[in-house]
Parts: C-alpha cells; sequence; structure tokens
C-alpha cells in the first residue's frame, strides 16, 4: 500500500494534481491544477510474415507493452488477461489519472476540457513507461498526442488493438460514461474518431485484428505476434 500511494503521489505531482483519497468507494473531488507491418487475427493468424528482429534488438516483449485504439475495443479487458497470462504487472492509465487528479475521467472532461485532459494524460503515461516491463492500456485518445505518441513508440512496444465499427458499438453501449459519446449517435461518432485515428494506430508495430470472439482469442493472437 505504501508503495502504491508513492506512485500516484509522484503522478499527482507531475499532473499538477492534489493528493487525494477515495471516500465511500468513490474518488473524492480535487482540483485539476490501417498498418504497415503485418495484422494478426483470432481467425488466422498472421496475415503476413512478422518482420525481421536483429540480434541486438531486444524483444518486444522486454520493454512495456502498451495498447492503444478505440474506446470499446477492450483495451483494459484484453490487457488484465495478457498481463496475467504474462505474469506482468497490469496498468489502465485512466485508473490512475482519476487516483492522480481526484476526479473521474467524464469530471475531468466536464471542468478542463478534452485538452486539459489529454495534458494530464500525457503526464501518467510518461510516469507509467519506467522501463520495466509491464502491460499499459491507454485511453482512445492517448496514441493521438504526439508527444505521448512519439514516447510509446520509442521506449514501448505499441499494440494497436483495431475493431470493425459494429462492434464497437456493441460494447460501448455496455457503459454510459464515456465523454465523447454523451448526446451523440455512437455509430456515427465512432465512424468519424476511426476514420482519423486509425492511420496514426497504424504507426503500432503490432497490428491486432479483435473480432467478436472471447478476450482469450484476442490475448492469443497478442502472444503469437510478440513471439513468432
Amino acid at each position: 500500500m505504501a508503495r502504491t500511494m508513492t506512485i500516484r503521489t509522484m503522478l499527482a505531482r507531475d499532473m499538477g494534481f492534489p493528493t487525494n483519497k477515495k471516500k465511500n468507494g468513490r474518488v473524492k473531488e480535487g482540483a485539476f491544477a490501417r498498418s504497415p507491418g503485418p495484422v494478426y487475427s483470432p481467425a488466422g493468424m498472421p496475415q503476413s510474415p512478422p518482420p525481421q528482429r536483429s540480434a541486438a534488438s531486444p524483444s518486444p516483449s522486454a520493454r512495456p507493452l502498451v495498447l492503444v485504439g478505440m474506446m470499446g475495443v477492450g483495451k483494459s479487458t484484453v490487457g488484465r488477461r495478457l498481463a496475467a497470462r504474462m505474469h506482468l504487472p497490469f496498468v489502465d492509465a485512466d485508473r490512475e489519472i482519476e487516483a492522480a487528479a481526484g476526479l473521474l475521467i467524464p469530471d475531468i472532461f466536464e471542468r478542463f476540457g478534452e485538452d486539459g485532459f489529454r495534458d494530464g494524460e500525457r503526464r501518467v503515461i510518461a510516469r507509467l513507461i519506467d522501463g520495466n516491463p509491464k502491460v499499459i492500456a491507454t485511453g482512445g485518445g492517448a496514441f493521438m498526442n504526439e508527444q505521448t505518441r512519439a514516447l510509446i513508440l520509442d521506449r514501448a512496444t505499441a499494440i494497436w488493438l483495431d475493431a470493425d465499427i459494429d462492434v464497437l458499438v456493441e460494447r460501448v453501449r455496455r457503459r454510459n460514461d464515456r465523454p465523447l459519446l454523451q448526446g451523440r449517435d455512437p455509430r456515427a461518432v465512432l465512424a468519424d474518431l476511426a476514420e482519423r485515428r486509425n492511420p496514426v494506430y497504424a504507426l503500432a508495430p503490432i497490428h491486432i485484428l479483435s473480432e467478436p470472439l472471447p478476450h482469450e482469442a484476442t490475448v492469443d493472437a497478442i502472444l503469437k505476434a510478440l513471439h513468432p
């Protein structure tokens, strides 16, 4: 517990947040100061030969593994299962942002807008990518920030979880706390975001197709991509 609190205090300091604790199980409010490489699919992997690695290049799994992709693709769920299978720590960047800010994600968006949230998100992810192997699930817009993206590509192994719009729409309907979807048509929003974001997600060296199958199938696809 002491270590956890120390990490959260460091995150809060980096983001300019006060250090707050949860009260009654909720976060206490506070101030907020397609891929060029191979594509892996659970149905048939890989669809193109995996990239060759020189003898001097570190294994992709020797660095932090950062899951990127659209909201609803299953980054957190898949990330937890991947970490368990690899015996690595798992970190959900959104939960760390909430812990550092003392605010829930929708409240951060409401008070400070998306730009304010992205700035704090960038600082948290920079702290989490510390060189130690772990699995990190990021928010859908994290990889769109140029500085965050450069950090991930330089110091971690980025894994793009991709899915059809129909799959994403079905999954996001299970939650009502996504700020970018509030009061809007999920299909229209997701289609617009995918058009703008997918070319950027494609910069990730590993591309995984998340299909309407059990999440373990996606985990299997990631493991095969990491260890071809």
